[in-house]
């Protein structure tokens, strides 16, 4: 898996490495079992600080997509209870939507995107 970081954004570092990995696990390029680099072979690569990457691993693993193994390291294992998933998703699509509504954007536009982005992920 490439990681992409653009070092111009205004969202933090760690934050867009941990997006790219859900983003992977989303559309299958990453899978259960699946080793991650080592933090400092991952920080290396990408010209970051070790700190940063293992920021990012340590909020995926308490998310609940890796798991970190003292011989293997970070391991994808996605075992998150679906209620819990989904508790969370709901609390951030209440702060998306309510930023949406305030712009103006009607609910079947919310429909459409919504659609779009599940239509992007199957078709992966």
């Amino acid at each position: 898996m490439v990681i992409e970081i653009d070092f111009n954004s205004s969202e933090a570092i760690y934050t867009q490495l941990m997006n790219q990995i859900i983003l992977g696990i989303a559309t299958s390029r990453l899978q259960e079992g699946d080793t991650l680099p080592s933090v400092r072979q991952l920080a290396e690569t990408i010209g970051i600080n070790m700190h940063t990457v293992n920021k990012a691993y340590s909020l995926l693993r308490q998310e609940g997509f890796v798991t970190i193994d003292r011989r293997k390291g970070a391991v994808i294992a996605v075992d998150m209870n679906k209620i819990k998933a989904k508790e969370e998703l709901k609390e951030n699509l209440i702060v998306a939507l309510a930023r949406g509504y305030c712009r103006n954007i009607s609910r079947e536009e919310v429909h459409e995107l919504i659609d779009e982005i599940f239509d992007e992920y199957a078709a992966d």
